[in-house]
């Protein structure tokens, strides 16, 4: 049987599409493995053919446990080569743990060419006798060809991933060549390519940017797609299936590996991934099957990917629903603050996360947060992506250096804005002046929420680009429908004339 089609059945039959990853490290293996082989962790160091027994019973235990909840097993090569021999004798008898009617990925990143790409893939599948492998597409098709040789044999090739700096060469424009756009991001190029070398390939693409899983999906529907990033690394699970599932519900393999190895019950551990994923499957059939009714007139489709931020942002009190006096004296039913960001790190985590993938799609130098309240957000954005922050003082600096903007930063180089919120998009211009008049180049800006008053299409005219993860329409919709908002109160949302938000 192909990889993919054990896989299908893996999935149909035990309801799930959980790949639980296998990578053992001597420092992370519990006690009771360890004293299963009477080693303690002090003598692990130096006798690895008894430490490598206590990961093997670690591995099979954790099979055990989860073999009809999951629907692959991936272990990655690198912790296995790291125990030398007896390690590679691990990784050999981990793969053969395995029952057979569930398929193995090797996460291995394998890519190069010609006689080593032919070794690698022997060693891979005549050797390890795995069912698939994930791949390295930077040397092109050449790479991939010994692979696909294999009959059946699945191959993951590597997208869009997580690590913050990858954005240097997978979201870089690119032009020329057999595609439509030329600022189609490198990353969706090598979806469109690879999925066109072979029918057995498969992409990676990280759970922490669900808009890049969106567009790397439009362009390889039919695809299966390897999402790691699902816990430790922060990513929306309801989010990323959203954005990646086939019409067929299927076509993801979720990836988790701490939170289930690691876990002290790695079978309620595994529980409760599989059955969010059901859940979100689920919600998402509904969804279907209602589509040919009247379509919501605020449309909340666009928000679906950012769901658990934006009731995450509500439940903070970001976003609240009454009768307030605005800064300007006006009276208004919606009140932002997003400035309560800075006390919920996980809130913020997930807002920066989403700024992200907006501003991995535009060349910048530097990104610029916009006194006050997104001042915190664009440190956060910053870390998150790699970008070095600069910013202006609200107020002149009269003593000191006398310096109106903060940070390390050249003339000529390219500045994106950061803000939290656009109203009329007042406080953007001002800085962007400020910013333009020290030789810096401003063409940008990134917002969390448009208000949808008029900010864009001012900024439009001082030359700025605005590019919003959200727009009030969808955030109202998806609030109303959760029952965050009362209708009445919806309503008049949408009827007021306030052009200033609460939190300005």
């Amino acid at each position: 049987m192909s990889f993919f089609a054990k896989l299908e059945a893996a999935a149909q039959r035990n309801k799930t599409l959980l790949c639980v990853g296998l990578d053992p490290t001597p420092a992370a293996c519990p006690d009771q493995y360890l004293d299963f082989v009477q080693l303690s962790r002090s003598e692990a160091v130096n006798q690895p053919g008894k430490t490598c027994d206590a990961l093997l019973a670690w591995n099979r235990a954790v099979i055990a446990a989860t073999s009809d909840l999951v629907c692959c097993y991936k272990p990655n090569i690198a912790f296995y080569e790291a125990l030398g021999e007896p390690g590679m004798a691990l990784l050999r008898a981990t793969i053969a743990a395995v029952p057979s009617d569930i398929p193995v990925l090797l996460d291995a990143k394998r890519g190069d060419i010609g006689t080593t790409a032919a070794a690698y893939a022997r060693a891979c599948f005549e050797e390890l006798n795995v069912d698939a492998v994930t791949l390295s597409p930077y040397l092109g098709e050449d790479s991939i060809a010994p692979f696909a040789a294999y009959q059946g044999k699945g191959m993951f090739v590597l997208c869009h991933t997580s690590n913050p700096s990858a954005g240097a060469f997978q979201n870089l424009a690119v032009h020329g060549g057999n595609i439509e756009n030329d600022d189609e991001p490198l990353y969706i190029n090598v979806a469109r390519e690879t999925t066109s070398w072979s029918p057995n390939v498969g992409l990676v693409v990280g759970a922490t940017y669900p808009e890049a899983l969106a567009e790397v999906r439009a362009v390889a529907p039919d695809a299966w797609l390897l999402v790691p990033g699902i816990g430790a690394q922060g990513g929306d699970l309801e989010a990323s299936l959203t954005a990646g599932l086939r019409k067929d519900r299927l076509g993801m393999l979720i990836a988790a590996t701490r939170g289930v190895t690691q876990a002290d019950d790695p079978r309620q551990a595994a529980t409760r991934i599989r059955n969010r994923i059901n859940a979100a499957q689920a919600k998402l059939s509904d969804k279907t099957d209602s589509e040919e009714s009247p379509p919501s007139q605020y449309g909340s489709q666009a928000a679906e990917s950012h769901k658990d931020l934006i009731i995450g942002l509500a439940d903070l009190g970001a976003l609240q629903f009454g009768d307030f006096t605005l800064a300007s004296g006006k009276r208004s039913s919606m009140y932002v603050d997003l400035r309560l960001l800075v006390s919920q790190p996980s809130l913020m985590h997930a807002a920066a996360s989403a700024y992200t993938v907006k501003l991995n799609q535009l060349k910048c130098d530097r990104i610029a947060g916009i006194p006050y309240a997104a001042l915190p957000i664009g440190q956060a954005v910053s870390l998150a992506s790699g970008v070095p922050l600069i910013y202006n003082r609200k107020e002149s600096k009269s003593h000191g250096l006398g310096k109106d903007i903060e940070g390390l930063w050249q003339p000529g180089e390219r500045v994106v804005i950061i803000e939290d919120v656009i109203t009329t998009g007042g406080s953007i211009v001002s800085s962007v002046e400020l910013f333009r008049a020290a030789g810096l180049v401003v063409e940008d800006a990134v917002v969390l929420l448009d208000r949808q008053q008029g900010g864009v299409e001012n900024l439009a005219k001082a030359g700025i680009r605005v590019h919003s993860v959200l727009e009030l329409a969808d955030v109202l919709d998806l609030l109303a429908k959760t029952g965050h908002i009362p209708a009445e109160i919806l309503q008049t949302l949408f009827a007021s004339s306030s052009s200033e938000d609460g939190a300005k």
